[in-house]
């Protein structure tokens, strides 16, 4: 026998006999790990939070999210697995919420961490969501970046505008009951910050 054929290290030299489920690069294999150990861990937080949430309004919001996370989660475990086109395509997450952003500081009280389980309130329980959010929409956009395989990642990159979405509809929920303020500058001080670009002239390169 051919000792090129013996050696178990040329296995690794031919992509194609290794199939389909392979055709993946190690950084992009340890981030979806990361990606997908996250987001198992956000539904499995919602669910626990969802018992104590007082307030209807956040608990539409934690099951319209939980639900449509589910549906792009099993999208990227497909195509994941796979390597290939998944039988689902990722889809767009609807908000209903309302775009009506509250500016300026109100006076509060200052905040420290609570000392009891029972002082945790839907303010807290928005924060936790707001946290789980925005912390995979880094863990997704980082294993975009690194995704060889080129299914894997569009799926990704098309899921970052959906956890930034939910992002924000935590921020005007937030924001509605006071719980996000949103300081400005003042006008002056803004104006000239706005009008401190100007468009290029012309495009052509020289």
């Amino acid at each position: 026998m051919d000792n090129q054929q013996m050696n178990p290290n040329n296995m690794n030299q031919n992509p194609a006999a290794m199939g389909q489920g392979f055709n993946h690069g190690g950084h992009e294999v340890m981030d979806l790990h990361e990606v997908l150990g996250g987001i198992i861990g956000l539904q499995e937080q919602y669910m626990i939070y969802r018992q104590n949430i007082q307030d209807q309004e956040l608990l539409n919001i934690l099951d319209h999210q939980k639900q449509f996370i589910s549906d792009q989660y099993n999208v990227m475990v497909e195509a994941f697995s796979t390597g290939q086109k998944p039988s689902k395509p990722t889809s767009t997450y609807q908000m209903n919420q309302d775009n009506n952003v509250t500016y300026g500081l109100t006076p509060s009280q200052p905040k420290k961490p609570k000392q009891s389980v029972n002082e945790i309130n839907d303010q807290c329980y928005s924060s936790f969501m707001m946290g789980l959010l925005k912390a995979n929409s880094t863990a997704l956009t980082t294993a975009s970046l690194e995704a060889t395989n080129p299914v894997v990642r569009r799926v990704l990159a098309d899921s970052i505008p959906n956890f930034i979405e939910m992002a924000y509809e935590i921020f005007l929920y937030q924001n509605k009951n006071g719980y996000y303020q949103v300081p400005q500058l003042q006008q002056q001080d803004m104006q000239q910050i706005l009008n401190g670009f100007a468009p290029v002239q012309g495009t052509q390169m020289q």
